[in-house]
């Protein structure tokens, strides 16, 4: 059961890489035209500026450029911000189905030489370390830990880092126990996985 989706996973991938590369080609050249008409470099009159307002801008542009204007920015970046997201978007599918199917993959590893604890170890760990690396990239943008998108880490690591910030002060405006806290667990996990 697991090795067909792997082997479809594989499949998958296998076609995928080349539609996101293909799709981030085309979003180039139209990013390239599209800005290209909206800066006046090209007539906006020309057949080619209004086959773009009507058959791409609506359903490629558009979309990103409202989100730009909403965010304070400026109309005539929309093409680059919609390239950045497809190609963005397209490497995190890649990255996402790829990381399915390696987990898969050691699963069924595991499942076969008899180690699913230390499976399951790998995985907490992973994950404690995953929202670690969350709680400091929602530092960074301002995200709350009240938000629906970063609660969870600040959940999972809060019962880590506030004994921590009891035993060591931050230096300054630096919380260091984040980054304690992350190589204590890879510390842990090492210890954990060499008993099992």
């Amino acid at each position: 059961m697991l090795g067909s989706i792997i082997r479809l996973l594989n499949v998958s991938l296998a076609l995928l890489r080349p539609a996101v590369f293909l799709a981030g080609a085309l979003t180039a050249i139209v990013a390239a035209a599209s800005y290209a008409v909206r800066t006046r470099r090209l007539s906006p009159f020309s057949p080619l500026a209004r086959l773009l307002r009507t058959r791409v801008d609506p359903w490629l542009i558009v979309p990103m450029e409202r989100r730009i204007v909403r965010a304070g920015g400026t109309p005539a970046a929309a093409p680059w911000w919609t390239l950045a997201a497809v190609v963005i978007g397209g490497l995190l599918l890649l990255s996402a189905i790829e990381f399915v199917r390696d987990q898969l993959t050691q699963m069924v590893f595991a499942s076969v030489t008899g180690s699913l604890l230390g499976l399951i170890i790998r995985w907490t760990f992973g994950l404690l370390q995953l929202a670690l690396f969350a709680r400091v990239v929602a530092s960074w943008v301002g995200g709350s830990p009240y938000s629906k998108w970063w609660r969870w880490a600040f959940q999972l690591t809060e019962p880590i880092l506030a004994p921590l910030r009891q035993v060591i002060p931050p230096f300054g405006m630096l919380d260091v126990t984040v980054l304690i806290a992350y190589f204590g667990l890879q510390f842990l996990e090492r210890m954990l996985l060499s008993v099992v």
